[in-house]
């Protein structure tokens, strides 16, 4: 079986991270857990700002709004399926005594959401109408 497919079935059962290594710190895995809630807030309101885009802005040109809109839906999707990733990566790392994953998703959202605004500041500096 890929690696990639016993990481996704360690998403649906915690249990089973449990059982590797040794029970790290509660606090480190409630720390970890507070990050986890941070990334689905964060998908949260980019999927919020996807459907404001499409809905609240019904003059932009629609290939436009859709096209902003379907760049803030991804990103809220990709966020929120990294979130349980990222979630398990560490906490098998924590319980492993293995150093933190590194991860270039942050740097990857952040650029997505910079492209977004700055396509909007175009929007708003030259009007909604095409």
């Amino acid at each position: 079986m890929s690696t990639f497919v016993q990481s996704l079935r360690l998403w649906f059962s915690p249990e089973r991270v449990r059982q590797d290594g040794d029970t790290p710190d509660y606090r480190f895995s409630l720390a970890n857990e507070r990050t986890f809630l941070a990334w689905l807030r964060t998908a949260l309101a980019l999927i919020g700002g996807g459907f404001a885009v499409d809905q609240f802005l019904p003059d932009l040109r629609w290939g436009v709004r859709v096209g902003l809109a379907i760049a803030l839906l991804a990103a809220g999707v990709l966020c929120s399926l990294r979130a349980v990733n990222h979630w398990v990566r560490c906490e098998r790392a924590m319980r492993r005594g293995d150093d933190l994953p590194a991860s270039r998703f942050p740097a990857l959202l952040g650029v997505v959401v910079a492209v977004v605004a700055v396509a909007m500041v175009v929007v708003v500096v030259f009007g909604w109408e095409g």
